[in-house]
């Protein structure tokens, strides 16, 4: 095991000298590739979303990006950010995306991506906003209400 790095001497509120050791787990991390996380939200869909500078390989819950946005638009959607930016071949894609519709998880993932993408470079940021990449889309399906058949749809009227 590799010896452990000693942080900087700290005071303690007598006046004394205090060694504080760093833990050997904090040494472990140093040689690690860094990730970068974003969430995506989309009507009800979440994605969680890594990326990590690397060869290009892009999955959506352990499976290729095309075989799972097998439509052309959400496939389209979810590789935009990447794409706009010129990272398509240059960072490592995995994300994890549940609830919704595939449109919606589509939706999603392509907001996680952008997020991720403002933190791995935040040169980005102002371009990808921009664009529109960072604002959520807010539009919810609207409720049901009580006295009629759906959200707007009445009850058929009876005239007698």
């Amino acid at each position: 095991m590799p010896p452990v790095a000693a942080a900087p001497s700290v005071q303690d509120m007598h006046g004394k000298q205090e060694e504080t050791k760093l833990s050997s787990a904090a040494n472990s991390m140093q040689g690690a590739t860094k990730h970068f996380y974003g969430t995506g939200r989309r009507r009800e869909a979440v994605a969680r979303v890594y990326l990590k500078p690397g060869p290009a390989s892009f999955t959506v819950n352990g499976r290729p990006v095309e075989e799972y946005f097998q439509n052309v638009a959400w496939h389209t959607a979810a590789v935009e950010p990447l794409k706009f930016t010129q990272m398509l071949d240059q960072v490592e894609v995995k994300a994890q995306v549940k609830g919704g519709g595939v449109g919606g998880q589509a939706g999603a993932v392509r907001m996680g991506i952008s997020r991720a993408l403002a933190i791995l470079n935040p040169e980005l940021r102002p371009a990808l906003r921009k664009n529109g990449f960072l604002t959520r889309d807010s539009r919810m399906k609207e409720r049901k209400k009580y006295g009629q058949k759906g959200a707007r749809r009445r009850f058929q009227y009876s005239k007698r």
